[in-house]
């Protein structure tokens, strides 16, 4: 929750008496990834454990690429399309990560993942089609729409790719949670810095939070929020298990909806509330209904399953 309040605050809301808004997206991953990499250390020289990398250079590149692209995308739909928005198309994410398990994993879905990908989907459309999407801050028209829309499309897709490259390329590396968690954030600190120089953007950014260092406060709470919540994610998923985590994430999810349409004045037509009911209900029916097949019993062959939420 206060991840995504504070990533809505400093990525649409005005700094200043000239009402400047940040824009360095860039930025906020790097300083993200260097915070999450330093508590990965301390957390691996706390536990004595082996801070050498396990897995090739490439195998931690690999996903820190697209992880950066996919958070990169992220922030920046948040110029075009409102958090509301933003948030709901990233409850669409079982739908990529089908698709990338079926190309790499060669994973078999059932006919009732479909079924429920296929909802979220008419979900979603229904959300877009009966309301306003664009951001506070974003210029009037189509075009604005439809960029903010194709940038969570990529967040989608990077996304997917991300967490489904990382089950296929860690399977056979005996590591612990925070070897993998410093590599990884190493390496998108690494490709964030090279966006930044490549956009040219590093001395605007550091301009920008000289001139407003309320700023720096509110990015680095967004890493400190960012860095627990990997923690919690890890923490979740190891002591309660997968269905506990995806319901917490999904009532999340929901929740910053209506945090950010109190804070931020986001009106929503019934319209818009139908589509989001559609996209949460289904969630969380495939919660319950996944939680029911495990009591029911561990002796039918196990099924590809899709995790539908992160941060």
């Amino acid at each position: 929750m206060v991840y995504s309040v504070l990533q809505e605050r400093i990525m649409t809301e005005p700094y200043g008496t000239e009402g400047e808004v940040f824009k360095f997206s860039f930025f906020l991953v790097l300083c993200n990834r260097l915070l999450t990499a330093s508590l990965a250390v301390a957390c691996l020289l706390v536990h004595r454990q082996d801070v050498t990398p396990v897995a090739p250079f490439y195998s931690y590149a690999a996903i820190s690429m697209s992880n950066v692209v996919a958070t990169t995308c992220q922030y920046e739909a948040l110029k075009f399309v409102s958090f509301p928005v933003q948030t709901l198309g990233k409850c669409a994410k079982m739908i990529p990560v089908m698709v990338w398990g079926t190309l790499i994993m060669r994973k078999r879905y059932g006919k009732r993942d479909y079924a429920l990908a296929v909802l979220i989907t008419a979900g979603c459309a229904a959300f877009a089609m009966t309301g306003s999407l664009r951001s506070k801050r974003a210029a009037a028209g189509l075009s604005a729409n439809l960029y903010g829309l194709a940038l969570m499309l990529g967040y989608l897709a990077f996304d997917g790719f991300t967490s489904t490259f990382q089950d296929k390329l860690f399977r056979g590396y005996q590591m612990t949670i925070y070897n993998q968690i410093l590599y990884v954030n190493l390496f998108s600190a690494l490709f964030s810095f090279l966006g930044l120089l490549t956009s040219g953007q590093v001395g605007e950014a550091l301009s920008f939070v000289l001139r407003h260092p309320e700023s720096m406060g509110s990015i680095f709470m967004l890493s400190l929020a960012a860095t627990t919540g990997q923690l919690f994610i890890v923490h979740t998923i190891k002591t309660f298990g997968a269905l506990l985590f995806a319901t917490v994430m999904t009532t999340r999810q929901f929740l910053s909806i209506l945090v950010s349409c109190a804070l931020f004045g986001h009106p929503l037509t019934l319209g818009q509330w139908a589509g989001t009911s559609v996209v949460f209900g289904v969630l969380y029916y495939k919660t319950i209904a996944s939680r029911a097949a495990k009591l029911a019993g561990s002796s039918q062959p196990l099924k590809a399953r899709v995790i539908t939420a992160g941060i």
